[in-house]
């Protein structure tokens, strides 16, 4: 029989730690502007000028790419949650490809992650966390802002991520690794492909990890409930394809350690199918799903 206990992530719920969810001042960030202002306004002249179906489907391709191996599976599923194991060197090109999308690197996803999850996990929490205000001030804030707080949790990253000369090397040149992408795009198909696979990829994606992410927090289908948590987690069932089965975030908030989000019949998650065709030929494997997940006393159902 599974032990029932609470839901604890370790890089933050330890004994002796000490934070306040509740409060903290938004603030402009000025890399953020800078590094999101660039992509909209380039993806805004350039797909005018360079309309052409050859762009709209390299966007698409790209786009999808980058989402799934990288976000989803490589950034989200593996890397911050730990949920399957792969050979090291498909862990690499996933998180490169995550790193691609232009949130962060994966050190900077992997805190803010974790920072937000942690928030929206206790009795209270800020606005900022939990996606509370109205839909243009959300979006200032989550796209262009950062919140800083008189009391943060202290975040223990485990030591083979903290002391992974890999992942430290993308960290530290995350918005540069777009440029070795944008030289290949523009050998092949000129400014046509690099305004379409990356600045508008760029630009579409971080937009687009806000707008789930603010409607993922708010509404939707939900068949479980967190008791005590400040923020729920709704299920976007219209999103599913478009969000690799990340929309799922019901799901999510009531088995973060599963590998797959889509957990009833009809809920579409390419990401999971996709893991699927990676275990047949043995490139992942040891998935953990909420059957083999500890019961949580929190977790409540509500269907």
């Amino acid at each position: 029989m599974i032990e029932s206990r609470p839901y604890a992530n370790p890089r933050l719920d330890y004994d002796g730690q000490f934070a306040d969810a509740t409060r903290g001042r938004v603030v402009p960030d000025i890399t953020k502007i800078a590094w999101v202002g660039a992509m909209a306004i380039a993806a805004a002249v350039g797909c005018i000028a360079t309309f052409s179906l050859e762009g709209i489907a390299v966007f698409l391709v790209s786009t999808a790419v980058t989402l799934c191996l990288g976000h989803s599976l490589g950034m989200h599923r593996r890397f911050i949650h730990r949920s399957y194991d792969c050979p090291r060197w498909v862990e690499f090109t996933f998180v490169h490809l995550g790193t691609l999308v232009g949130l962060a690197g994966p050190l900077g996803m992997l805190r803010t992650h974790d920072l937000r999850d942690w928030a929206q996990r206790q009795p209270e929490c800020h606005s900022y966390f939990a996606h509370r205000e109205v839909w243009y001030r959300d979006l200032w804030w989550q796209l262009f802002c950062r919140i800083d707080m008189p009391a943060p949790p202290t975040l223990r990253i485990e030591a083979a991520i903290a002391g992974d000369r890999s992942i430290a090397w993308m960290e530290q040149t995350w918005m540069w690794q777009q440029l070795p992408w944008a030289i290949v795009f523009w050998s092949i198909g000129g400014w046509t492909w690099v305004v379409w696979g990356i600045a508008l990829r760029v630009f579409v994606s971080v937009f687009g990890h806000w707008l789930i992410g603010y409607f993922a927090h708010r509404s939707g289908e939900q068949n479980w409930r967190v008791e005590g948590a400040a923020a729920q987690g709704f299920n976007i069932r219209w999103a599913s394809l478009l969000t690799m089965g990340e929309c799922w975030h019901n799901n999510h908030h009531a088995y973060p350690g599963s590998a797959k989000l889509g957990l009833e019949p009809n809920q579409w998650d390419p990401g999971w199918w996709v893991l699927l065709a990676l275990q047949r030929v043995g490139l992942a494997s040891n998935f953990r799903l909420p059957e083999s997940l500890p019961d949580r006393d929190e977790l409540i159902a509500v269907r």
